[in-house]
């Protein structure tokens, strides 16, 4: 069948293309630096919340995990819904409502106002993130992926890095609603501005569409799909969260069984769905499921070495809070630095061979933080952090601009949906396995030398080089199901 040659670009459709993208990646970097930022600040607010408002440690931890929950059991949903409607409308819904939130916990009288809030944050958080990754896939070709997401990412390594020292700052001068509030103004902007986004006419739109152009993601739902995979989602998280505390064992455990019987009535309801809400094409990319295994093992290898690093560096070397921060100050300096420097290791060595490099990276830094001791100086956890740094950022980039990259353009906001549920479980999965470690090796206490956390979590990061055997060897290597670059 012969098709129809694409009209040649005007001078104003390029402009007007140009101008989309520059707003669309304006859009996805502040959001996700702002999603960031939150996630960091939080932590430095939670004591100073508990005194103000007369609360107990078990309501303020939910105001973490009522987040995650909330996050972890909406997101791919939030994405098939980018599919449905479009990812600006979903993503500027989001920030608005992602606004408002937090202008209504630094407002809330007391902690579980602060509680249903963090909620209904956490919902408009998966309404937005998956949205960051969708939107760019629809503005960018997918062989000029990389660079957006590349930059996305470092925000996010940047927001990360200024959220402990700016929200020390605020806290200590302003009190904890000043944390809350900080992120009204650019998720408000970021709202409307995504309301005036229109996507221009391509140029080949003008043209007949082909008989086997996948038609956009406008088939009918699947309501019970997204109810049990909500389910599991949250049901997993919230015994993750759990499962460390002491004499929640028994609780934990049967929170996940539920969570492991949601995900088998969700695979059999999936297979027989009309239209299931996880496309089969999508999961059947060994280059997606290898991107999102990377991503997940990745982010449970940092963010369990970083708790355990922060409780060594308070607890043992007895350093404040700042002190800490400056010394894993170089792992978010790699994060920045490796961000801009990802793009041209991957024209070099290909997805597969920066994803590789990135694992090695990876699991040397965790070793080398295993070794450290009470006697250790800034210099070994330095060359640790900035290990760990530099090959998370390279993972991450690659790992995200593979799934993205393989995702035909009508399921982009489905992988932006589990390229963030990956995202968000892993941390939840890597800070559960250091906390039980080191309830199940108190000998050691929290001197990563004489504990099994960070070996272990050493073992978590090698997990990443399997995973990264899946991804293709070139960008432009088409895979299975992966898409073909838009004229």
């Amino acid at each position: 069948m012969s098709l129809t040659r694409p009209a040649p670009a005007r001078p104003e459709d390029a402009r007007a293309s140009r101008a989309f993208r520059a707003r669309t990646l304006a859009c996805s970097v502040t959001g996700a630096a702002v999603v960031a930022l939150d996630g960091t600040v939080l932590t430095l607010a939670q004591p100073a919340l508990q005194r103000d408002l007369h609360a107990g440690v078990a309501q303020v931890q939910w105001t973490g995990t009522g987040y995650l929950v909330a996050v972890a059991s909406l997101l791919v949903l939030a994405g098939r819904l980018g599919d449905r409607h479009g990812h600006h409308r979903v993503f500027a819904l989001g920030s608005l409502g992602f606004a408002a939130a937090s202008a209504g916990v630094a407002l809330a009288p007391g902690i579980g106002a602060v509680v249903l809030l963090r909620v209904l944050q956490g919902a408009c958080g998966a309404l937005l993130q998956p949205a960051t990754l969708g939107m760019l896939r629809t503005a960018y070709p997918p062989d000029r992926l990389t660079g957006p997401v590349a930059l996305r990412t470092g925000a996010i390594g940047l927001a990360a890095a200024a959220g402990p020292l700016l929200g020390g700052a605020l806290v200590s001068a302003y009190g904890w609603r000043a944390v809350f509030l900080l992120g009204v103004p650019p998720t408000l902007a970021i709202g409307l501005l995504a309301l005036t986004v229109r996507e221009p006419r391509r140029p080949d739109r003008t043209a007949p569409r082909p008989l086997t152009a996948p038609p956009r993601a406008r088939t009918g739902g699947d309501p019970l799909g997204a109810l049990l995979l909500a389910g599991a989602l949250g049901l997993l998280v919230h015994g993750l969260v759990t499962l460390p505390d002491p004499g929640a064992g028994g609780r934990a455990a049967a929170t996940l069984a539920a969570a492991t019987a949601a995900a088998l009535l969700l695979v059999r309801h999936e297979r027989r769905a009309p239209h299931p809400l996880l496309p089969p094409a999508l999961l059947r990319s060994r280059a997606v499921a290898g991107g999102l295994a990377a991503l997940l093992a990745a982010s449970a290898a940092l963010s369990g070495t970083l708790f355990v690093t922060t409780y060594f560096l308070q607890e043992v070397q007895r350093l404040d809070p700042f002190g800490a921060a400056l010394r894993v100050l170089p792992l978010a300096v790699t994060m920045v630095l490796g961000a801009v420097l990802c793009p041209p290791l991957q024209r070099r060595l290909g997805p597969r061979g920066a994803a590789l490099a990135g694992g090695a990276l990876l699991t040397s830094g965790v070793l080398v933080l295993a070794r450290l001791d009470a006697g250790s100086g800034a210099a070994a956890t330095g060359l640790g952090a900035a290990l760990v740094g530099a090959g998370f950022v390279t993972l991450m980039v690659t790992a995200t601009a593979t799934v993205v990259r393989h995702a035909p353009e009508e399921h982009a906001g489905v992988a932006g949906g589990l390229q963030q549920t990956a995202m968000n479980t892993g941390p939840v999965l890597g800070v559960a396995t250091a906390a039980l470690l080191l309830a199940l090796v108190p000998g050691g206490g929290f001197v990563p030398a004489h504990g099994a956390a960070l070996p272990a979590l050493a073992l978590l990061a090698a997990l990443t080089l399997p995973a990264a055997l899946a991804l293709p060897p070139r960008a432009d290597a088409p895979g299975e199901g992966a898409p073909r670059g838009r004229p």
